[in-house]
Parts: structure tokens; C-alpha cells; sequence
């Protein structure tokens, strides 16, 4: 009975006890702790520098990327310039709602105390699941554009563009928010100060309001299930379209000229199609834990309660959707070398007057 009582203290004070607590605990022999429970101390170590780290690293990361982006000439058309300058703007909000006004917080919350005084959870939790939601469905619409200008020829010239890039995103970023203004209405002002989905207060009509169920189910289902499933097929369709293109392309120039040479068109296309499959398994890979978690706690909280899964889970979800957003700078600069060498000049001129004040 002293164990239990002991066990349930810490879990509903994990949150505030210091990162030698944490340490010591994960390597003492205490047999009441489970091996479940090891993982999750070890995760809270490891979020202690891995979410300060993230946040340093994640905000001059995109804002570098979208000057580049956007100043420089990167080879890239101006369509899907327009896409990946709009992912690297919502994951920086993500970065700024989510990492550093959320987690960061949680990790330290003596250091952060003066926040949860703050009646302005709700305000949040609109303004971090709008920006997760642009996040996740700019991925989508990108995966699409690039979907149909490989495997859609014909509509390429009127979807592909600019103009209908910004309105792609813009009603996306308009129907986001619209969606999660319910979040005001359905969660308090009060932070809840526990690493969990919902991480405010509910209101009491929220709670005992089947409206509320449905709309918590909808919004794990629009995010990120429907995407990640999107982007799947997309992918598979797409590649499906280039194996069939490829052999009968192949087949005419063998045709035509005796020989297989080296298809400039196909070359033209390489780096944009690589650049489509990294960025959609990046999220793949990177959304799937949560995505995991998300679909078990909708299940579990309808009754179905034969499987657990423990809460650390959840904690490596967070861990690797957060790092998503501070990965595609890298996918760029592996994929496109003109971007790379773009990369190069911004932080060499941005570098240069600090080096010269220095050497002053």
C-alpha cells in the first residue's frame, strides 16, 4: 500500500521535481518502479536538453530558410517556393506555441512559473492546434500539387501556379482556424500544467456535452489521420504513374534512336520528385507515434479498453513530431543544390559583420 501511495505521488509530481530527482530515480534499484515507467523518467531526461536545444536550433533554422527562400533564387518554381516558405512559417509558429510555450514549460516550471499564472490557456491551445493544423495540411496540399503536376499533365499549367498556391493556403489557413476557435469556447483560461493532448482545463458544459466528443474525435481524425492517409496514397499513386511513365519512355527513345541515353527530361524532374518523397516520409515517420496514441486514446475513451498503452508513448510522439519541424531546412538542402549554395551565401553575409565586429 506504502508503494502505491509512493508511486502515485511521483507520477502527479513528476513535473516539478529537478532533473538529478529524475536522473537518480531511473538509475536506484526501487523495484516499484516498472519498466514502463523507467522509459518515461528517461524521456523526461532526455526532453530536459533535447526541448532547449530544439527551440535554439528550430527558430533561426526557419526563419533562415525562408529568407532563402524567398530572396534568393533557388531553382525551384514559383509555386512550390510558395509551398515550402508557408511549412516553414507555420513550423515555426509550432516551434514558438507548441515547443517553447508548452513543453519548454512543462520541462521547467519553477523556471516558467509566472506562465501558468497567465489566464490565456485557451487562447493558446486556438492558436498552437491552428498552426499544428496548417502544419500537417501545407504537407498535404504540397503532396497534391506535386501529385498532379507528375501524374496530371493536362491540369498542370492551371493548378500548379502561384495564384493557386496562395488560395490553396490561404483557405486552408482560414478553415484551421475556423475549426479551432471551438477550442475557446470548449477550454478554460487555467492551464492544467500536465504534458497531455488537452493540456487545459475543461469547461463543464464541455465535459458532459456530446458535442464536445464528437468535435475531439474529428479533430483526431482531421489531424493527423486523414493526412497521414492522404499522403500515402498520393505517394502511392504517384509512383505507381512515374514506373509507368519511366518504362514507356524508355521504351520510345530506344525506339527512336537506337540506344537508352540519358533522358534530360527525366533529370529535370529527379530532384523534385525526391524532394516530395522525403518530405512525405519525413512526416510519415515523424507523425506516426502520435498518430498511434491519438487513435488508441479516441478508442479507449469509447470503452474498448483491452489494450494500454503506457504514456510514454505520447511523450515520444511529441518528441519526434516537434523534431519535424525543424527538419526540412536539412531535406532542402540535401535535395536541391542551388538551395544549398543559396544556404551558404545568407549565412556567410549574415555571419560576416559579427566576424568583423570580432575582429575589431
Amino acid at each position: 500500500m506504502d508503494e502505491n501511495l509512493r508511486m502515485i505521488n511521483w507520477n502527479v509530481t513528476a513535473m516539478d521535481r529537478s532533473l538529478s530527482d529524475v536522473f537518480n530515480l531511473i538509475t536506484s534499484d526501487s523495484r516499484w518502479i516498472t519498466f514502463a515507467d523507467r522509459i518515461k523518467f528517461t524521456l523526461k531526461v532526455i526532453q530536459f536538453i533535447y526541448y532547449p536545444i530544439l527551440a535554439i536550433v528550430g527558430v533561426p533554422v526557419n526563419l533562415i530558410t525562408v529568407v532563402t527562400l524567398k530572396c534568393k533564387d533557388c531553382g525551384l518554381s514559383k509555386c512550390v517556393t510558395c509551398y515550402l516558405v508557408s511549412m516553414s512559417v507555420v513550423d515555426l509558429l509550432v516551434i514558438i506555441f507548441d515547443l517553447i510555450f508548452r513543453h519548454i514549460p512543462m520541462v521547467y516550471p519553477e523556471q516558467f512559473n509566472f506562465l501558468w499564472s497567465l489566464p490565456i490557456c485557451n487562447i493558446h491551445a486556438v492558436l498552437l492546434y491552428a498552426a499544428t493544423d496548417c502544419s500537417i495540411w501545407f504537407t498535404v496540399t504540397f503532396t497534391f500539387d506535386r501529385f498532379v503536376a507528375i501524374c496530371c499533365p493536362k491540369l498542370k499549367s492551371k493548378y500548379c501556379n502561384e495564384k493557386t498556391a496562395a488560395v490553396v493556403l490561404g483557405t486552408v489557413s482560414a478553415v484551421s482556424c475556423l475549426k479551432n476557435i471551438f477550442w475557446y469556447f470548449m477550454l478554460t483560461e487555467d492551464y492544467w500544467r500536465v504534458n497531455i493532448p488537452w493540456f487545459c482545463d475543461y469547461t463543464d458544459d464541455a465535459m458532459d456535452s456530446l458535442v464536445w466528443t464528437i468535435f475531439a474525435i474529428l479533430h483526431n481524425i482531421l489531424n493527423p489521420f486523414i493526412p497521414f492517409v492522404l499522403i500515402l496514397l498520393l505517394n502511392i499513386f504517384t509512383v505507381q504513374h512515374i514506373v509507368v511513365s519511366s518504362r514507356a519512355h524508355r521504351r520510345l527513345r530506344a525506339h527512336s534512336s537506337g540506344e537508352n541515353p540519358r533522358d534530360p527530361e527525366m533529370e529535370s524532374r529527379r530532384k523534385s520528385i525526391i524532394l516530395l518523397f522525403v518530405i512525405s516520409a519525413n512526416f510519415i515517420l515523424l507523425w506516426s507515434m502520435l498518430l498511434v496514441y491519438s487513435v488508441w486514446s479516441r478508442i479507449y475513451y469509447l470503452g474498448y479498453q483491452s489494450v494500454k498503452i503506457h504514456d510514454y508513448v505520447m511523450e515520444l510522439g511529441f518528441i519526434l513530431q516537434l523534431f519535424s519541424c525543424c527538419t526540412n531546412t536539412a531535406i532542402y538542402a540535401v535535395t536541391q543544390t542551388q538551395f544549398r549554395q543559396q544556404l551558404k551565401n545568407v549565412l556567410k553575409y549574415s555571419f560576416t559583420p559579427i566576424i568583423q565586429f570580432i575582429k575589431r
